[in-house]
């Protein structure tokens, strides 16, 4: 893995919305190359759902060739079923990266936060006008969880190098 340039592809799982960003890392510069969201409906069954988030990543996968993933860990939810599924879909994503070699990076909610604003309180809007400064980009990214997926990915690719040892294959 090259350590002055890097491609790094963040995620933010959901069952429902899943957040992808894309950026490049060369030093301490990131810049934005894509940006979207994986949205399944909820008519799909939930296992019609997954396999809607598994070709999805594995899309951005190929078409991207991300030498690093970085993938927010869960937060504690009040809802056990809504935090299982996205415990599943997380689930589902990791397995994905893991059979396309790409290395992967978790990082808290607070961490994100931390790494992107200065502040682990930091509420959404801060966090996408950083993104926003940080990638030099016109507008703020939409829809939400593909700017959160940006944002993850920028903290990881500062953390990268430093972190080289602790990444999975």
């Amino acid at each position: 893995m090259p350590t002055n340039f890097c491609r790094v592809l963040g995620v933010d799982p959901g069952f429902d919305r899943t957040g992808i960003g894309v950026i490049d890392q060369s030093g301490m510069k990131s810049v934005w190359v894509h940006h979207s969201c994986i949205q399944t409906s909820a008519d799909m069954s939930f296992s019609a759902r997954l396999q809607a988030l598994r070709d999805g990543v594995q899309a951005a996968i190929k078409e991207f060739k991300p030498e690093v993933a970085v993938v927010e860990q869960l937060f504690f939810q009040n809802n056990a079923k809504t935090a299982m599924h996205v415990g599943m879909a997380r689930g589902v994503i990791l397995l994905c990266l893991a059979d396309h070699h790409v290395h992967l990076l978790e990082l808290t909610p607070n961490q994100v936060k931390q790494g992107i604003t200065g502040w682990g309180g930091a509420d959404k809007k801060q966090i996408q006008s950083m993104v926003k400064t940080i990638l030099k980009l016109k507008d703020v990214p939409r829809p939400d969880d593909a700017a959160d997926a940006l944002a993850i990915a920028i903290v990881g690719a500062v953390m990268v190098p430093s972190l080289e040892h602790r990444l999975t294959p």
